[in-house]
């Protein structure tokens, strides 16, 4: 069944409708916000107020075809506000990265420990980037977004998107760099 199909089935009165929305978007949105913040706790927390915020708002959704960018709408507007109620750029210990959840493209637990390790340095790296970076980075690399969807997600130009989607791995590459890390951390099975 559709997103759209759901949505409208939640709004005649069928509950279970959410229910199915939810098992759908929620390990999504927790990864979205775990590559946002590198933290379990904060991408549990971001996962359950997006899902929650949905549930009330839901009656708002003017095209419910767009149910996608609209819960990725949702959690990316959580992520900046728990920016700015923090007061910080969110730093996150190494050793608090070394515990990152596997992610749904990446190996077994149990693979290679270099691969591990190259997951903790990517995201490492990407809380060093700008949050407006990092956002677009994210979304359109691991999320898979298209530019459209990730402008209308962040209600920003096309062209400003690609622009940080340049700059974001443009920084990227110069910090693997620094670091003295080449793609075969990465590719490694």
């Amino acid at each position: 069944m559709e997103d759209a199909q759901l949505v409208q089935d939640f709004r005649g009165g069928n509950h279970r409708a959410f229910n199915k929305l939810v098992t759908r978007w929620q390990n999504r949105i927790h990864h979205f916000a775990y590559r946002f913040f590198a933290s379990s706790d904060d991408a549990a927390e971001i996962t359950q107020k997006t899902f929650i915020k949905a549930y009330q708002k839901l009656d708002t959704l003017e095209d419910v075809n767009k149910f996608g960018s609209w819960i990725y709408t949702i959690a990316n507007n959580l992520c900046m506000d728990e920016l700015k109620r923090a007061g910080r750029k969110r730093a996150t210990s190494y050793e608090a990265l070394k515990v990152a959840p596997q992610t749904e493209n990446a190996t077994p637990a149990d693979g290679s420990v270099l691969r591990n390790e190259g997951l903790v340095l990517l995201h490492k790296a990407l809380l060093q980037l700008p949050v407006d970076q990092r956002v677009v980075v994210i979304m359109k690399e691991y999320e898979g977004l298209t530019f459209r969807e990730i402008a209308e997600i962040l209600d920003e130009p096309e062209n400003t998107v690609k622009s940080r989607l340049y700059y974001g791995l443009s920084a990227l590459k110069k910090t693997f760099d620094s670091w003295n890390i080449n793609k075969e951390v990465f590719d490694y099975e």
